[in-house]
């Protein structure tokens, strides 16, 4: 399924239809809300792919960007905790140990948060995986294979939400 054309609104959040990126546009593709114990909005998220991508493609080395904004504040410490968590239902205690490094670095510039806050996880090939509060770009962590991982908490097979995952990826 193509990415839509048009930027999306959701729980009074709004997404825009393009973002640029590294000189290149990457179009809206869906949005979702996360729900934390099914009752309290944690945050809205959107998928953002490059032209002629299909949100199937998220693992692949392609541009992509999960952006989130908060209802909340969160410790920026507890990012790399609960990432870490999700992740290791998603990939191998191999694959964690290879990865180590770099999840250490990321974790290392999740800032504090609060209520209205947008975070993005911004992947370009060549370049690596940008994490961004607010527009400012905190940190750039390499590699196609920790991108595939990375955004494995959000998309993979075990994510932090399936009914999150499922709307990102136009699945409902």
């Amino acid at each position: 399924m193509e990415p839509r054309a048009h930027g999306a609104e959701i729980q009074g959040v709004v997404f825009e239809d393009r973002v640029r990126v590294h000189d290149m546009s990457l179009l809206a593709a869906h949005v979702g809300l996360l729900r934390w114990k099914m009752v309290f909005r944690g945050y809205v998220a959107a998928l953002c792919l490059g032209q002629g991508l299909s949100p199937d493609d998220w693992s692949a080395d392609v541009p992509k960007r999960l952006e989130l904004v908060y209802f909340w504040p969160i410790a920026g410490q507890a990012f790399g905790r609960t990432g870490e968590e999700i992740l290791a239902r998603n990939v191998s205690a191999e694959e964690m140990a290879r990865l180590r490094t770099r999840l250490d670095r990321i974790a290392s510039l999740y800032p504090d948060v609060r209520a209205g806050d947008r975070l993005s996880l911004t992947y370009m090939p060549g370049i690596g995986s940008e994490l961004a509060a607010n527009g400012k770009v905190l940190g750039t962590v390499e590699g196609a294979d920790f991108a595939a991982a990375y955004f494995a908490i959000w998309l993979g097979r075990k994510p932090m939400s399936a009914p999150l995952r499922d709307r990102l990826l136009g699945r409902r």
